[in-house]
């Protein structure tokens, strides 16, 4: 397969390493706004070439958009009116407004609306690395409107990467994702904003940071590029969501304020059974 990759940073990248390591892909062709990603993908050989979006449309087989979600929403009609027998993909982490962008599209049948569920704090392709995808799993949604060729090829894809298929609906897909996702990265955030206006008045504060700080905050790295654009289109979704988090936030409060620690060890013990559940997943 001949892959035209649109958008070599560290989702993209990485998937490129693997998809050349495993023998999947031939050649890769890199299209990226800013000439200095394509560089360093070149010089790191996650790209055999570099080229402008049309070449390496009308040059592959398939088209994998790693884009921010504001440009591949932009992006992707224009592709669509490119292809002839080239399938598209995406790796966009909101699909409901992904799905209204191609709907209707003579071409849409071309095209399957993915999301591979692993990444990075980071960004760029100085930070692609082999194996990120591996044994995790990805979301096909609405596969009902791609053709089986399309399907095929891209299931195809990811089981070179090592990666298991999950099947939703772009609705059911932006709920789970603000559960699973969304909300952890603006938990993240805000708490390295709480901590980050504290620092001012206790310049030491970061010098008692250990493991539990570091992977609490972890996310809060992650590129605001990327982010706000995914908070913008899954908007209702991640409101729902963050209103319950502020609600169990506030009982914690209550907690405090009322000396009420019995229910606080009974819901720290409510909260230990994630463990059971993330054990079932592996």
């Amino acid at each position: 397969m001949v892959i035209a990759l649109i958008g070599v940073g560290l989702i993209g990248g990485s998937m490129a390493i693997d998809l050349i390591e495993s023998g999947f892909a031939t050649r890769v062709i890199g299209v990226d706004a800013v000439d200095e990603h394509l560089d360093k993908a070149l010089r790191r050989k996650i790209i055999h070439e570099a080229s402008d979006l049309e070449t390496a449309v009308s040059q592959s087989d398939i088209v994998i958009v790693s884009t921010p979600v504001d440009v591949l929403s932009r992006l992707l009609p224009e592709i669509l009116n490119m292809v002839d027998h080239q399938i598209v993909t995406d790796v966009g982490s909101s699909k409901e407004a992904i799905q209204r962008v191609v709907s209707g599209h003579p071409n849409r049948a071309n095209f399957v609306s993915a999301h591979p569920m692993a990444g990075t704090e980071h960004a760029g392709p100085e930070h692609a690395i082999p194996e990120l995808f591996n044994g995790s799993c990805y979301v096909v949604c609405d596969k009902e409107l791609s053709s089986t060729k399309a399907l095929e090829a891209v299931q195809a894809m990811y089981e070179a990467l090592n990666m298991c298929p999950l099947y939703m609906t772009s609705a059911n897909h932006d709920v789970h994702a603000a559960y699973v996702s969304h909300i952890s990265h603006i938990s993240s955030f805000a708490l390295a904003l709480t901590v980050l206006e504290k620092e001012k008045d206790e310049s030491r504060i970061f010098e008692m940071a250990s493991g539990g700080f570091s992977s609490t905050v972890r996310l809060a790295k992650s590129n605001p590029k990327m982010w706000v654009p995914i908070f913008e289109q899954n908007r209702d979704n991640v409101l729902d969501v963050l209103d319950e988090h502020i609600n169990t936030l506030s009982r914690f409060r209550s907690y405090l304020i009322k000396k009420d620690f019995e229910s606080f060890d009974a819901d720290i013990h409510r909260a230990n059974d994630i463990k059971r559940i993330l054990a079932q997943k592996k």
